[in-house]
């Protein structure tokens, strides 16, 4: 399944079924972002069924950014409703595309692992689901009786790859980053950067790290170079960049221009979602 991001599907040939991927970040990196880019170019161009779970965001702002990422009107405008009569028109077509998607969205909070997979056997039984995507892993409730929470993250992190096994499906999970990326001169984040990991490493196909270094270093950045480390890869090749654009205001992760040598340059280049 392509993710819309060219040079990601040509390392990871596209999100393979049955894989566990997580993509990590430090707060403000553009996770969640990134997990709504692969969702609508899943759902909208390919015609996927997509059920995404969101336990930071509610199901309104998600159908917010998913306004924003099809009509290319900020999110700071759309929240205001601050609209010239040409960008309603706009707001109008594009509650009606995503109406239309097969995304199902569910901010259901502190979700557990035995829920989640109540509610994706449910919808595979009905619709066929093709992918899986939870915002985020570490805010995810537990089942197993432990008051250790890297105990529980790795009961979490168990469930997902089990739940992609059974169900033959990508699942799609972001993750949070520890702090003690933000404590070394390189920020490039390290697979032991990973937040109360446990087994996440190990349970995972694929583990990427957003990177943002701009972001670091400005506070309003609308549109700014990323790179995509995927720091394990089972059954293909690592990457230790790969270039993207990412539109801040849009909340949205585009394909990077490339130079005439074929280097990466910096510059810039549907609502009713069901539940």
């Amino acid at each position: 399944m392509p993710t819309g991001l060219y040079d990601l599907d040509k390392v990871l040939g596209g999100l393979q079924k049955s894989d566990l991927l997580i993509v990590a970040g430090r707060p403000g990196m553009g996770k969640t972002g990134f997990l709504l880019s692969v969702a609508k170019n899943a759902a909208q161009k390919h015609r996927k069924h997509v059920a995404m779970f969101s336990l930071e965001m509610s199901n309104e702002q998600l159908v917010q950014r998913l306004i924003a990422q099809e009509t290319n009107i900020d999110t700071q405008r759309l929240r205001t409703g601050k609209l010239a009569d040409h960008e309603w028109e706009l707001f109008t077509q594009a509650t009606e595309v995503l109406g239309d998607t097969p995304i199902w969205l569910d901010d259901t909070p502190a979700i557990t692992p035995l829920q989640l997979r109540t509610k994706c056997r449910r919808l595979h039984m009905e619709y066929g689901l093709d992918l899986v995507i939870i915002d985020y892993l570490q805010l995810m409730g537990s089942d197993s009786r432990t008051d250790n929470r890297v105990q529980e993250v790795s009961f979490i992190s168990r469930s997902l790859k089990v739940l992609a096994r059974e169900l033959n499906v990508p699942v799609l999970t972001a993750a949070q980053l520890s702090r003690a990326v933000e404590q070394r001169t390189d920020k490039r984040p390290i697979l032991s950067d990973l937040r109360e990991s446990g087994s996440l490493e190990q349970d995972a196909d694929i583990v990427m790290f957003i990177h943002r270094p701009d972001a670091l270093e400005k506070d309003d950045v609308s549109q700014t170079f990323a790179e995509l480390i995927v720091a394990k890869h089972r059954n293909g090749p690592t990457h230790s960049g790969i270039g993207l654009r990412f539109n801040n205001k849009l909340a949205k992760f585009e394909n990077a221009a490339r130079e005439p040598d074929g280097a990466y340059g910096r510059e810039p280049q549907r609502a009713g979602a069901k539940k």
